[in-house]
């Protein structure tokens, strides 16, 4: 398996498949352009929408490692890139003291690499996720900038460390803030939709394998009169859905929706708001 097996839409679609990820032609397409490009993939949608999942199924698919960025608030450069192991800096100090050569304190061996100088160094294919990148602040955003047209990071104590081959970059973003245009122009840009009843049906049977069809056609309908709710703090994602599909799986077909909400819900104030509405009944 490789990045070559990504080689036309149809492919790209199978492939994902493979990995029971079921990506409409849109996505595959999108798929499909960032590996033959090697331009990276912005993919944005509400929370659950299975966006993370697409780097974790192409990595599976082509057999690359999956490298992933967690952003959040304050990352900075010793989060994303490197930081020195300063306690073995200072063993090294005190056995200097005591005649014994450690060498350069501000050498390799003293180099914490963190994610993304791992997938500059890393021999084989990458699939480097960066995930939720909305939550990062606009510094971080600028220098990722920079990171993906060059693909290079400037350590001062050791010089410019570029890529050996370049990874395949999927960054997520759940639009909590709106990401700057040059980091829009720099990617290629899909949006990731909460998918149709059909679809979802489709995915809890890729998912969960020999779920009956009873249990797969009640939850989606019941996500689906969730997701129509219009003042939900947080809406059921497609983890949720099959999450959901387990849990009635293990009580058995007649499992009462309202009673195994949670899996569904994860606000209090929504799921005193949908059992006040009756929103399940008949479901």
């Amino acid at each position: 398996m490789s990045f070559a097996d990504i080689g036309s839409v149809e492919a790209a679609g199978a492939r994902l498949a493979s990995q029971h990820y079921l990506a409409d032609r849109p996505l595959a397409l999108a798929v499909h352009l960032a590996v033959t490009l090697e331009q990276p993939l912005l993919l944005e949608g509400e929370a659950g929408v299975g966006k993370t999942e697409v780097a974790r199924a192409l990595a599976g698919a082509t057999g690359a490692r999956l490298i992933r960025l967690q952003c959040h608030e304050g990352i900075d450069l010793h989060h994303a890139v490197y930081d020195w192991d300063y306690p073995r800096q200072l063993l090294a100090l005190r056995a200097a003291e005591a005649g014994i050569d450690e060498g350069e304190l501000f050498s390799r061996r003293f180099l914490l690499r963190r994610p993304l100088l791992d997938a500059l160094e890393h021999d084989g294919p990458v699939v480097l996720l960066i995930d939720e990148i909305d939550r990062a602040d606009d510094e971080f955003e600028a220098f990722l900038l920079e990171f993906l047209s060059d693909f290079a990071v400037t350590i001062p104590e050791l010089g410019t460390v570029s890529a050996r081959r370049r990874p395949v970059v999927v960054l997520t973003s759940n639009r909590t803030r709106e990401l700057h245009d040059a980091l829009k122009r720099r990617c290629l840009y899909h949006w990731i939709d909460y998918p149709s009843p059909q679809r979802e049906r489709e995915i809890v049977h890729a998912r969960i394998p020999g779920v009956p069809e009873a249990i797969a056609v009640r939850v989606v309908a019941a996500v689906s009169r969730l997701r129509q709710q219009g003042d939900l703090y947080k809406m059921p994602g497609v983890g949720e859905t099959l999450v959901w599909a387990q849990a009635l799986l293990a009580l058995g077909d007649n499992a009462d929706l309202d009673e195994t909400l949670g899996a569904a819900l994860k606000v209090h104030e929504d799921l005193v708001r949908v059992r006040d509405r009756k929103v399940l009944e008949g479901v």
